[in-house]
């Protein structure tokens, strides 16, 4: 058992304390990325409480024993507690009543409010506000003192406000309105994707861990402006840039980060988005070569099969600025800093390298009479080596393998 006080004397900003079930073996880093996602909440964690679990109590998960000991050691604090697990309706009622009535509040309650103060587009406030609901209706029942009590804090952003003056019929009829509005924006968002595709717009994917610097990467990659924070979750909707390499172009989208155990209910509420940005050519797995790195690619691994994502991956270990050796890591990363820059131009190529095969180099020759129809096809080539001779100007262009015929009049053979 550990406990850590850290209580705001100013009582500024809400207190979490966390009663930490252990189950596993890494039930500290469990507990740490839990005090990272209070501090993302904007709350002030409070300590912690352990308990090993040898045999789930079905009413309070832990035994009265724990629970008793634990309102003594909060007697007298207005502090949250949050259980650092996933708790049923009935087992919150059970344990804030084994509390004296302390708020409590599961890891997806935690979640869900971070979601719902990162969430900037209207797609992503809609699908927020539907895994509340989802959330928030089996534990409608009974709970109507405990909401009476809230007031404001973790749990009560975005629908959570209007808790009191909504009831199951008017939840289920909000529930089909989302959806409907969602269905609506996943259709759009299907016919530009459609539109890109039959453009033959080259996709890259940044996905991975929360708080491993995708923003930043892609910031730097693209010239972007996309917030970039220390925080889990800083980055919610989807956005997506234009990449050059080389003169060639892609389209290069950052997803919302991935979380351990991430709830299921949040993964069905983004899967159309989630689904529309993985529908891609290459995916970039972004991991943190500083911390538990090997836990951060198998949680992605295992989201990026539940999304049913098939698509080819290149793992990108971020964060490397003065790390000596990387025997220990995954030979075929590629290292890199997004924050000092370093080793992007190594990952440049290893996304040339990928699209390879799409591409072929010719050796053209364009006679000056015929600048007009060249004209026409080449926005389609990447151009470079370019010689003006007296009747002409002789380049070697990349192009499309699809495309290559369009310049099958100018070539005079693939270049050497």
């Amino acid at each position: 058992m550990e406990i850590r006080e850290n209580i705001d004397p100013n009582g500024v900003k809400e207190k979490i304390y966390i009663l930490q079930p252990i189950f596993e073996d890494d039930a500290l880093a469990i507990r740490d990325e839990a005090i990272s996602l209070i501090e993302s909440a904007g709350a002030l964690y409070a300590g912690t409480i352990f308990q090993k679990i040898r045999e789930v109590n079905p009413a309070t998960v832990i035994g009265p024993g724990k629970l008793q000991e634990l309102r003594e050691r909060l007697d007298g604090l207005d502090v949250t507690v949050l259980f650092n697990g996933e708790l049923s309706p009935s087992q919150t009622l059970n344990i804030s009543a084994a509390l004296d009535h302390k708020k409590v509040i599961d890891r997806t309650t935690l979640i869900l409010d971070i979601f719902a103060r990162s969430a900037r587009s209207g797609e992503g406030k809609l699908q927020v506000e539907l895994a509340q609901l989802q959330y928030m209706y089996p534990r409608l029942k009974g709970k109507g003192e405990a909401l009476s009590r809230l007031g404001g804090g973790i749990g009560t952003r975005g629908p959570g406000e209007t808790k009191l003056e909504t009831d199951r019929r008017r939840i289920r009829m909000r529930i089909a309105y989302i959806k409907e509005r969602l269905a609506s924006m996943e259709n759009r968002r299907g016919l530009v994707n459609a539109r890109r595709e039959k453009e033959g717009a080259r996709r890259v994917s940044l996905v991975g861990y929360t708080n491993t610097g995708k923003s930043t990467l892609l910031n730097l990659l693209t010239g972007a402006d996309v917030l970039a924070e220390d925080r889990l979750f800083a980055t919610l909707d989807p956005t997506t840039r234009r990449l050059t390499i080389d003169g060639i172009d892609f389209l290069l989208t950052d997803t919302v980060g991935f979380l351990r155990e991430l709830p299921h209910n949040l993964i069905s509420a983004f899967h159309s988005t989630l689904e529309s940005a993985l529908h891609c050519d290459l995916v970039l797995i972004v991991c943190d070569a500083k911390s538990d790195y090997a836990m951060q690619l198998q949680t992605t691994l295992d989201t990026l099969r539940e999304l049913d994502c098939t698509a080819p991956y290149q793992v990108v270990m971020n964060k490397c600025e003065g790390i000596a050796s990387f025997e220990e890591y995954p030979h075929d990363a590629v290292f890199i800093s997004a924050k000092e820059g370093l080793g992007i131009d190594r990952l440049k190529q290893k996304i040339l390298a990928h699209f390879a095969a799409d591409f072929s180099d010719l050796y053209l020759f364009i006679p000056y009479a015929r600048m007009d129809e060249y004209a026409r096809v080449r926005d389609l080539a990447s151009e470079k080596d370019l010689r003006y001779r007296d009747d002409g100007i002789s380049l070697t262009a990349r192009v499309p393998k699809k495309y290559a015929h369009k310049f099958a009049a100018f070539q005079t053979g693939p270049a050497e």
